[in-house]
């Protein structure tokens, strides 16, 4: 786990760069996703159906950045929350590949754990929270995604049909498996779908970890893993790169729709 300080140090900090004046936070403003720290606002603007009642920071950790590009109000704890989760991510990986039936090394030798994006979401309060959305239906685009939320609340998962509330619990993180792992996994895993209301009440903060590979320059293959498929359970999914899924995910925008199905087989 995570020491609860570290937790309440990271969500404090992020809730300050949000805070902060503009003219201190447009030196990170762009939309420019190539780079490592991006803050806007409606992060798929271009891309999804409709505007969220969201800001957003995403800080690339795993390849990390140059410390002087996070900002300076979060970015010791940004640094030592990171390395607190990659440790957290590498247990998580040894699990689920035990759960598998794999051997226990498997998930985290075929890079599962290497690479980490952190974004920090800023939900303002919503005069009519029932006009919008704070984020919409979607999976993670990821492998993995380890969240932490503060008291407000407003997270749902879509369950047989229903949307169920995931209320915050002190201490605690949200682990949400993403569309990644159940390709490889071969719909063994099931990424979860998830939205986040808008509320009048707030501002809501959290904070996302996801690890994923899209941002290092590999072309590693992946696939259903071939000890998971058989004659009688063939392959779901055809291969592909993690920076291909992304791409198409990133384009296709948070629209409801799966990205997963655009490469079943």
């Amino acid at each position: 786990g995570i020491a609860i300080s570290v937790l309440e140090e990271m969500l404090t900090r992020i809730r300050g760069f949000f805070e902060q004046d503009d003219e201190v936070k447009k030196a990170s403003y762009t939309r420019d996703y190539n780079k490592k720290v991006v803050y806007n606002s409606n992060f798929d603007l271009y891309t999804g159906p409709a505007a969220n009642w969201r800001d957003t920071l995403f800080c690339m950790m795993s390849p990390p950045p140059h410390a002087n590009d996070l900002p300076a109000c979060c970015r010791e704890i940004l640094m030592e929350y990171s390395n607190q989760v990659m440790k957290l991510g590498k247990v998580l990986f040894v699990l689920l590949s035990e759960s598998l039936g794999l051997q226990t090394g498997h998930l985290n030798e075929i890079g599962c754990g290497e690479g980490l994006a952190v974004m920090g979401h800023y939900y303002p309060p919503c005069p009519q929270p029932e006009l919008t959305i704070g984020t919409p239906k979607h999976a993670d685009n990821d492998f993995l995604t380890v969240l932490l939320q503060d008291q407000i609340g407003g997270l749902q998962v879509l369950h047989q049909g229903y949307w169920v509330d995931v209320p915050p619990t002190p201490g605690a993180l949200v682990i949400n498996i993403g569309d990644l792992l159940q390709l490889i996994s071969n719909d063994k895993f099931k990424s979860s779908e998830h939205r986040v209301l808008a509320n009048s009440v707030g501002p809501r903060v959290s904070v996302a970890c996801f690890f994923s590979t899209g941002y290092f320059p590999t072309s590693r293959i992946y696939g259903p893993i071939k000890e998971l498929v058989s004659e009688s359970n063939p392959p779901k999914y055809r291969e592909t790169t993690v920076v291909e899924y992304v791409r198409y995910f990133t384009n296709k925008g948070l629209d409801g729709r799966s990205a997963l199905d655009h490469f079943r087989l």
